[in-house]
């Protein structure tokens, strides 16, 4: 069977940018359990592999499966381009799978604006109150309490108050896990560091 030629040039990017060393395994926590040389080394290629790919690579990976997704939201991080902000709010609120979540909302508190902040509170004015649907809601919340404590904002607040969305999506079954808030936002927080350390050999590197 003739793959056709949008296809020819979807498996040439996920053999370029995500499958290489497992990438997209490893974007994400897999990271913190990495050695320190062998996270710089990883990290080096990171960067220099977000400054390679190019928007319209990016979009056709964005199209893919989760892999895809994943590998590109962590690229798209790396290198700051903040023009795929909708796009990544998009697929974040459409939770169309599993895995890729947590790299938008690593993406979104990089850009580190308050439409970034929008995006993270619309995903989780969505999905606090569906206490059965267990996603990304504890990245999401991580993520906007770095974006609340960078920008001296407060979105997270009506999140977090007694009896609010967040504890009863907490209390609701199915079980979950009961971290302190401030973990999630630790823990973004370290995610958005190696993108930031990635990014220093990033060349597409913008402002953000």
């Amino acid at each position: 069977m003739r793959h056709t030629e949008e296809e020819d040039e979807r498996l040439r990017l996920i053999g370029r940018y995500v499958t290489p060393g497992r990438r997209y395994l490893k974007v994400g926590g897999v990271i913190l359990g990495m050695s320190g040389r062998d996270r710089a080394r990883f990290l080096k290629k990171l960067g220099k592999a977000a400054g390679e790919i190019s928007p319209r690579e990016l979009c056709t990976l964005l199209d893919g499966g989760w892999r895809e997704r994943k590998t590109a939201a962590w690229l798209i991080a790396v290198a700051g381009r903040t023009e795929f902000r909708e796009r990544l709010g998009e697929l974040l609120l459409a939770s169309e799978g599993p895995y890729a979540g947590q790299a938008y909302c690593v993406a979104l508190a990089t850009f580190g604006t308050s439409a970034d902040a929008d995006a993270l509170v619309a995903y989780l004015d969505y999905y606090l109150p569906q206490a059965d649907l267990y996603y990304d809601q504890p990245a999401a919340l991580g993520a906007l309490l770095l974006l609340d404590a960078k920008l001296g904002a407060d979105h997270a607040a009506r999140f977090l108050a007694p009896n609010g969305l967040w504890q009863q999506w907490i209390e609701g079954p199915p079980s979950k896990d009961r971290d302190a808030p401030d973990s999630y936002r630790e823990f973004i927080g370290q995610l958005c560091a190696f993108a930031d350390e990635a990014a220093k050999h990033c060349s597409a590197r913008s402002s953000v």
